[in-house]
């Protein structure tokens, strides 16, 4: 285990209403990863699965800060800002370029953390969570785009259990 039950910041759920349940339940994913990626060094985040994959907790981190900018700053809110982490060149430079350099975590580190803000701001100020975004030619709802999160996070925090067992042997949470 990576904390006492006492000392753990995910809820057990006991959330009251569509918002609340979506952004808890998405809330207590994002902790996960955190969890998953708490007391490593650069290069044990960094540290690939097995070859010839290059998926790293490092790796996810970028790639969940990409994510969480593609569905709430770009569908959502509509801004036009470049990929983090990818080009049209390295399309999977979040997992490419995720390398054991610690500037380089902190980066990615404080990507995320950003990203994640906007989202949560974005969330708590939608009047309600049937506003629309656009991505390609179909609408899509926030309260959609929450599910989908959730069910992102959950995926990879799946990868991030297997990753931490084989950088240190630590299971659970």
């Amino acid at each position: 285990m990576f904390l006492s039950p006492d000392e753990d910041p995910r809820t057990d759920g006991g959330f009251e209403g569509e918002r609340a349940i979506l952004a808890g339940y998405l809330r207590d994913q994002r902790l996960t990863l955190e969890l998953k990626c708490s007391g490593l060094d650069a290069a044990a985040l960094a540290r690939r699965s097995v070859e010839p994959s290059n998926l790293s907790l490092l790796g996810l981190v970028r790639h969940m800060a990409g994510v969480e900018q593609k569905w709430f700053r770009q569908v959502m809110a509509g801004q036009d800002a470049p990929r983090h982490y990818r080009s049209d060149e390295d399309p999977h430079g979040d997992f490419n370029d995720a390398v054991p350099d610690p500037e380089v975590v902190a980066e990615a580190w404080a990507t995320w953390r950003a990203e994640v803000a906007f989202a949560e701001r974005f969330v708590d100020e939608a009047p309600d969570l049937s506003v629309t975004g656009t991505t390609g030619q179909k609408p899509m709802q926030l309260r959609e785009v929450l599910v989908h999160m959730i069910e992102e996070y959950a995926r990879h925090n799946g990868h991030a259990d297997f990753l931490r067992e084989r950088i240190d042997g630590r299971v659970g949470q």
